[in-house]
């Protein structure tokens, strides 16, 4: 597990060295919104294309994408319905809160952790296959929806075409399916454009950390808990169910889908919350507690899996 805490080390420094600027102040108190609206518009759409267009086509559509969809859906569900019947939540935040609580970090984390820990970064690409072209676009979707005040059949219906993460993504499948071999010279500029996400998400995070205090008060302290709770208890439990009993999974393919499944919540999330500017303090505070907390789950897992 050397390569799990190794893994978490660096984010964690990197995400302080963007507290630290923040602290500071030296790119001024609206760099963590452009910085995530670069992300968003730039940076991921490139680094989701080249991760999907050079993944396996065998590996993208396998049992282990039905489990990471089951699993998912089951803890998007879960936290939706105690947030709308029970917490009366609107729309847009039950939205956010259902990410946090089911949408993992296959990239940032998920893809060093399919390297050091798994041994083949295929293992993740199932799973950043079903959150972009699946879960994505719907939660995306409803959140364009219930921002601009209207519903509108053309909007849903256009929505995917008009969302640059979901375009690259589509792409990155489609050269993937079909074998596609682009030039290295087309491909290279998406690489390099694309290696800067991950560390600008983590920066950016690190900065809206600035002035914060976890779990204040007015943050939505019971949407955060529950969907940390969800996310880190309750997604690896039904991982190894449906791995084990309905699949039957080998033992190998049983420990990734479940150290998968206890990944922390992704920076997307984040990014989201922002780019529609709702839940945000839920989408920041619970891709903290799930950061954390993921570390001792994932060395249980271990413990009891690997």
């Amino acid at each position: 597990m050397s390569g799990v805490l190794i893994g978490f080390a660096i984010i964690g420094v990197i995400i302080l060295i963007g507290f630290i600027v923040g602290r500071i102040g030296i790119l001024g108190e609206h760099a963590p919104q452009v910085l995530s609206r670069i992300v968003f518009f730039v940076l991921s759409p490139a680094l989701l294309f080249t991760v999907l267009a050079d993944a396996d086509v065998h590996s993208l559509f396998s049992s282990m994408f039905l489990i990471s969809a089951i699993t998912a859906l089951i803890a998007c569900l879960l936290f939706a319905g105690i947030a709308l019947l029970i917490f009366r939540r609107k729309a847009p935040e039950a939205v956010i809160g259902s990410m946090a609580a089911g949408y993992v970090n296959a990239n940032n984390i998920g893809i060093p952790v399919a390297v050091y820990v798994l041994g083949d970064t295929a293992y993740s690409a199932p799973v950043l296959l079903f959150q972009l072209l699946v879960l994505a676009p719907i939660s995306l979707g409803i959140l364009d929806v219930t921002t601009s005040g209207k519903v509108s059949v053309k909007r849903i219906l256009l929505q995917p075409v008009r969302n640059p993460i979901i375009i690259a993504s589509v792409l990155g499948v489609i050269v993937s399916i079909t074998g596609l071999e682009l030039p290295a010279a087309v491909m290279e500029p998406f690489r390099i454009v694309g290696a800067a996400a991950v560390p600008l998400v983590l920066i950016a995070f690190g900065m809206s950390l600035v002035g914060r205090r976890l779990l204040e008060p007015g943050s939505g302290r019971r949407d955060i808990l529950l969907a940390s709770f969800v996310k880190l208890a309750v997604m690896p439990v039904v991982a190894w169910l449906f791995g084990r009993f309905v699949f039957g999974l080998g033992q190998e393919q049983l420990f990734a889908v479940v150290v998968l499944a206890g990944l922390p919540t992704a920076q997307n999330v984040f990014v989201y919350a922002q780019r529609y500017n709702r839940g945000v303090a839920v989408a920041r505070d619970t891709v903290l507690i799930t950061t954390i907390g993921s570390v001792p789950i994932l060395v249980i897992v271990a413990a009891l899996l690997a």
